[in-house]
């Protein structure tokens, strides 16, 4: 006789061990995206162009422009370039980092606390939905790598496509991430949100060319809710891994003092 075949559903593939020191640091990594924020007042507060800069009408490329002068009609000049630019790498590495350091299992149930983060052929879509994720995050992020390495005025066209790849990619890795934590977090939806503004954003520019009476605000709506939306996204999981890790203190504990 032969043993009853083992049902896909039953299968064990992968189990991750969500207190690892490799999830906590990816999350974080994720979570230092928002130093773009506090990059990008400093280097506005010392912006020398002839009119004050305003987020409203001014390109966030502007803020990294090699040169003081007129670019593209209009006159830039930011002598805290090597900042702004630093913080574009910065952010990028910390996206790429993240979507390495987190497993697709983790990030198919991270958002539910006491659920078992396990990859089995049962489950092939939220796997494959998480592994679109993090490839899309890793693509985003390689994006504003080199929008940092590559100024505006650079004289190259790679600073352009490296900031449609960061929106495109990342707004729309947010969307998947968004819809596999839809019901398993508050945040879900937000995280899903700020994908659907980014995208529609960029939509918006490409029809347009950019020519809207506020250009600055419409390529903020691009990129912000990418950077707020992983960082949110970097909370979740960190807050995961703690959780998980103090429930194994409180275990040792306990069983310390049932020993005692």
């Amino acid at each position: 006789m032969t043993a009853p075949a083992m049902k896909d559903t039953d299968r064990l593939v992968y189990l991750p061990d969500v207190a690892s020191t490799r999830f906590y640091l990816g999350a974080l990594a994720l979570l230092s995206v928002l130093q773009y924020f506090i990059a990008e007042s400093a280097v506005i507060g010392v912006w020398a162009g002839p009119e004050p800069y305003s987020r409203r009408t001014g390109y966030i490329s502007d803020l990294g422009a090699l040169y003081c002068g007129v670019f593209d009609g209009r006159d830039v000049c930011s002598p805290a370039r090597l900042l702004m630019n630093a913080s574009f790498v910065v952010q990028g590495l910390g996206m790429m980092v993240g979507a390495l350091l987190l497993s697709t299992a983790l990030l198919g149930t991270a958002a539910r606390p006491g659920a078992l983060p396990v990859r089995s052929p049962g489950r092939r879509l939220p796997r494959a939905v998480a592994d679109t994720s993090r490839l899309l995050a890793f693509a985003a992020g390689s994006g504003t790598v080199i929008v940092g390495l590559v100024p505006e005025d650079a004289g190259s066209g790679l600073h352009l496509a490296g900031a449609v790849l960061y929106f495109a990619a990342g707004g729309a890795s947010l969307v998947l991430l968004g819809g596999l934590w839809l019901r398993k977090s508050p945040l879900g939806a937000f995280i899903l949100l700020g994908g659907a503004v980014s995208l529609t954003a960029l939509v918006a520019g490409g029809v347009t060319g950019m020519e809207v009476p506020e250009p600055g605000t419409l390529e903020r709506l691009m990129g912000y809710p990418i950077t707020i939306g992983f960082a949110a996204a970097g909370l979740v999981l960190a807050q995961r891994v703690r959780q998980e890790r103090m429930a194994r203190k409180l275990a040792l504990a306990r069983g310390a003092a049932a020993k005692a």
